[in-house]
């Protein structure tokens, strides 16, 4: 037996419709039927003969939270081959039994927005508790060769986009790659390689691209009308644009109103084809007030932060063109290259940038308040941005159950977890019906579990550090298999399948 025991702590589970019956004091019929739907929350979910079946693996004794449905109780989880089979309160058995006494048992956390896709990488965020990783923002030209270098390799699932900025890179050439330094990201596209581009676009997502990335804040280059032709091709496979805006300002004002114009020109994009939209990393009051009203008009649009105040980028990349200090609204002190810790000067600035490597530059944009306000916001789903040069990729999700929810209670447990299962599945299932299986624990879906203990869960990787694994997340389940046991990775494991729409 695998055992994993820790104190419980009922103050940090909060049911997730108590909130709600208690709104309605005073309206008996309506109060009836919270209390009916909190009854069977909370209900045995299993076959009639499931007592007297033998799982492949069992999960008893933890506190199951499930953000779809609500559940929010002591339940225990019976697992066959790659499929929850049972969740009940009824003893159950199985070949192998995890103990988990104490600790949460939640969906596996999905992260939308991950750049780097190598096996250290995926090491560093399962031991954070992600078991579904996807490359939405930068995407592929190649989708089939993006998926075939992964296929029976991965220890996490795994997809990507047909990204606009690689198709850019593939049609005019740029010796930055994915962070592109000339043509591809300075100069406007001839009608003719717009149409190279859009045809790239097609067969990526032909190919079951889950989505379409676009990164203007890239390739600043890249023509109003150039962006309008990519939601167009979207809009035909009802993929969604994970938007990385232009870094444009509507004039010398503070961090709030940074790229206003930018998104107002996916918000048009996506207005004038009905192609859905993804807002990356969004930090600023008024972009979420404009995502409120897109919203309540029927437009299908959301959105995503990090619990970091710094991001990461190459120093070739076209965000540090001239006129960087004025537009970014940060200096050379506030950029630390990060092979080394050293603060950039004007001259080690400058030495950096005229030699392109994929080594990157973390600087500092945003304020701690900013970073809580958005993590707490209920339109933002949880992503890492992850690359193995940043902190966020090992630390992000367990910063936010561990800082955000239990130290300075900005949110409660159930709300985060809905920001890291729920909605980024919700996010893809129209793309990708798979994703149905996934961000939920009941009967039918995926065997994609994390269990940690809410007491202890922290993230430890920082700036000097960022490959330091988290704390407390002691098992973790991907499509049945356990990757993560006892808070150790498990050896020679490879359960990771690609997320990816029909193939055409």
């Amino acid at each position: 037996m695998i055992e994993a025991k820790a104190p419980l702590r009922r103050t940090t589970f909060l049911p997730a419709l108590h909130s709600a019956r208690n709104a309605l004091v005073g309206k008996p019929a309506l109060v009836g039927l919270i209390a009916v739907t909190l009854t069977l929350s909370a209900t045995t979910a299993q076959s009639p003969n499931a007592a007297s079946q033998i799982y492949d693996i069992v999960v008893v004794g933890g506190h199951v939270m499930d953000p779809e449905s609500g559940l929010d109780a002591i339940r225990n989880i019976g697992i066959s081959g790659d499929t929850i089979k049972s969740i009940t309160s009824e003893p159950i058995k199985g070949r192998t039994t995890i103990e988990a006494s104490g600790l949460i048992a939640a969906p596996g956390f999905i992260d939308l927005h991950q750049h780097d896709h190598e096996p250290r990488d995926y090491a560093l965020k399962v031991m954070d508790g992600v078991t579904s990783t996807l490359e939405l923002e930068t995407g592929t030209a190649d989708v089939d060769a993006w998926y075939a270098k992964r296929a029976g390799k991965a220890l996490i699932n795994f997809g990507v986009s047909a990204g606009h900025l690689p198709a850019r890179v593939a049609v005019m050439g740029d010796p930055g790659g994915d962070y592109p330094s000339g043509d591809a990201a300075h100069r406007a596209a001839t009608d003719k390689e717009i149409t190279e581009i859009k045809t790239l676009l097609v067969r990526g997502l032909e190919r079951g691209a889950v989505a379409v990335g676009t990164k203007p804040g890239l390739t600043p280059g890249a023509s109003n009308w150039e962006l309008l032709e990519v939601f167009r091709v979207a809009a035909q496979f009802r993929a969604p644009v994970v938007d990385h805006q232009r870094d444009t300002r509507t004039d010398k004002a503070t961090l709030e109103t940074r790229g206003l114009l930018g998104v107002e020109e996916a918000f048009a994009d996506a207005a004038i084809t009905g192609a859905p939209l993804h807002i990356a990393h969004v930090f600023s009051p008024r972009v979420f007030q404009m995502v409120a009203e897109a919203q309540a008009k029927g437009m299908n649009v959301t959105t995503e932060c990090y619990p970091y105040t710094s991001g990461a980028l190459p120093l070739q990349s076209a965000i540090f063109d001239p006129g960087w200090q004025e537009r970014l609204g940060i200096d050379y002190k506030d950029l630390i290259w990060a092979e080394t810790g050293e603060r950039l000067t004007e001259e080690s600035f400058t030495r950096y940038r005229k030699n392109p490597t994929t080594k990157r530059v973390i600087y500092n944009l945003l304020t701690e308040e900013m970073v809580k306000a958005a993590v707490a916001n209920p339109l933002t789903m949880i992503i890492t941005d992850g690359n193995h040069y940043h902190p966020r990729e090992a630390g992000t999700y367990s910063r936010v159950l561990g800082k955000y929810v239990r130290e300075d209670q900005a949110l409660p447990l159930m709300e985060a977890l809905r920001k890291m299962t729920i909605m980024p599945a919700h996010r893809l299932e129209e793309r990708a019906p798979m994703m149905k299986k996934k961000g939920r624990i009941a009967v039918g879906a995926d065997a994609d579990i994390t269990i940690f203990d809410p007491t202890r869960i922290i993230d430890r990787a920082t700036i000097e550090e960022p490959a330091r694994h988290s704390e407390g997340v002691l098992y973790v389940l991907i499509n049945g298999i356990v990757v993560v046991k006892d808070g150790k990775l498990q050896d020679d494991v490879t359960p990771g399948r690609a997320i990816r729409a029909e193939v055409r």
